[in-house]
């Protein structure tokens, strides 16, 4: 058995996608690669996602399946990132309780992962949903088209095809995860990063209502890319790659080529080499803060950050003082989103609730980016784990992170107060050192407050 496969015995769901054959391990079962879409290849390359038809055989979904990442953003990442080869890019994996589990039909969490929107991989073993599954949560990963191929403007052809994988992705669930126990009516879109940013951008489109019911985000951001930026980008690309910035240039250069090329021009500081979602179409008419004042005003929303995402340091008092001024990258790229996220859904019938997570790696030196994840998806025996947090993250404030999540996700709302982006707004801090593991606390976001006002 390598890294891919899921541990366990054969596992048979009948499905309107047809017959699905997964692996149950204790009271655990993993349907995982299961095509929601048609493989985004020749015609289909620059072209809306296709549904997938009915499975005409039984699918082995014993394994994960290909990836949209073909090269990592870089040599060594906090997470592990498996780049899987195939060209059906667009499916998805679900880990849910055993079928005899008599506490369904359950919750459903739908999971986006990060990397930029250039690069991640939702094989990552940081995302095995075997902790929601155990509480009584169907968790569903999704990989979606990434880079040039799901987030560039180009000619003829419709914006935001990785936002469209993801809204398929979501229509699939609505048909088919009753199958596998879960409750079409209780969904929550979820993500971290690139896939915080997401889900943000999901719930302000006026495409995302119905397909969703809660919303969390997790070190995400407001992403929202403008065409000029995303254009210049486009033509450093086209000429690093020898074909015109257009969709018959770049398809005629593998995904391989196109994201190694974008590497490249990161190694050689060239600028920004960031690809997001595009403003101004039908999914993002307008920009995603407005969007937010007037969509998704019925999902409770739980939105937070790392204290120190990408600015960590070994210093502790180095860290506090570059924290006091809110003007860190930390700050501006994703605190800052927290407070903006708060302000626009001020008068949102559903709540905004916010945490913080504080817990310093001592090996990432801080509460750096993307350290969080293990403890909210309770997996601090995942490879890559140790590496990132040390031998002896803590167990208990896993449980507690984890707990928290999984009670958003069955639709309780959080125990702490909500949000409005106001000085002193409340929030859960999470693993402050010389603090209860989660503590409600009020002003945590303060210095961003005032220096988004200040903007």
């Amino acid at each position: 058995m390598d890294s891919f496969d899921a541990p366990g015995e054969p596992v048979t769901v009948h499905a309107p996608a047809g017959t699905i054959i997964g692996r149950r391990a204790g009271r655990v079962r993993r349907f995982l690669g299961i095509p929601y879409a048609e493989a985004p290849i020749g015609e289909r390359r620059f072209a809306p996602p296709v549904p997938r038809g009915r499975l005409p055989e039984p699918f082995d979904a014993s394994r994960h399946g290909a990836t949209s990442q073909r090269v990592p953003l870089f040599a060594t990442t906090t997470i592990p990132e498996p780049s899987i080869p195939g060209d059906d890019v667009l499916n998805l994996g679900i880990v849910a309780p055993a079928a005899d589990d008599d506490r369904g039909p359950f919750p459903v969490m739908v999971w986006i992962h990060g990397g930029g929107f250039l690069a991640g991989s939702p094989a990552s073993p940081w995302y095995d949903g075997r902790a929601f599954a155990r509480d009584g949560i169907v968790c569903v990963t999704v990989g979606y088209r990434l880079g040039v191929d799901g987030f560039a403007p180009l000619d003829g052809v419709l914006p935001n095809l990785g936002l469209r994988d993801l809204l398929l992705a979501l229509d699939w669930v609505q048909e088919n995860i009753a199958a596998f126990g879960g409750d079409p009516g209780r969904v929550t879109v979820a993500g971290q990063s690139a896939g915080g940013a997401a889900v943000l951008a999901l719930l302000s489109s006026p495409a995302g209502g119905g397909r969703f019911h809660r919303a969390a985000g997790l070190s995400g951001g407001i992403f929202g890319a403008g065409t000029d930026a995303a254009r210049d980008l486009l033509e450093r690309l086209g000429r690093r790659l020898g074909v015109p910035p257009t969709s018959t240039g770049f398809g005629g250069r593998t995904v391989e080529q196109i994201q190694q090329a974008v590497i490249d021009l990161r190694d050689e500081g060239g600028g920004g080499v960031v690809l997001a979602p595009c403003v101004g179409d039908d999914l993002l008419p307008v920009p995603i803060a407005d969007g937010l004042t007037t969509h998704g005003r019925d999902v409770p929303v739980l939105l937070g950050a790392t204290g120190d995402e990408f600015d960590g340091s070994v210093e502790p008092e180095v860290r506090a003082a570059a924290r006091a001024a809110g003007t860190r990258l930390t700050d501006t790229l994703f605190r800052s989103c927290c407070t903006r996220v708060a302000t626009a859904r001020r008068q949102a019938v559903a709540g905004t609730w916010l945490y913080s997570f504080e817990w310093p790696s001592p090996v990432l030196g801080g509460a750096a980016h993307c350290a969080d994840l293990p403890f909210f998806f309770d997996v601090l025996d995942a490879p890559g784990v140790a590496e990132a947090l040390g031998p002896n993250p803590p167990a208990e404030l896993a449980r507690l992170m984890h707990a928290d999540l999984a009670g958003f996700v069955r639709g309780q709302d959080p125990a702490w107060a909500r949000a409005t982006g106001a000085l002193g707004d409340p929030a859960r801090e999470y693993g402050r050192p010389g603090a209860a593991l989660a503590a409600d606390t009020t002003g945590v976001f303060d210095p961003v407050v005032r220096a988004v006002r200040e903007c």
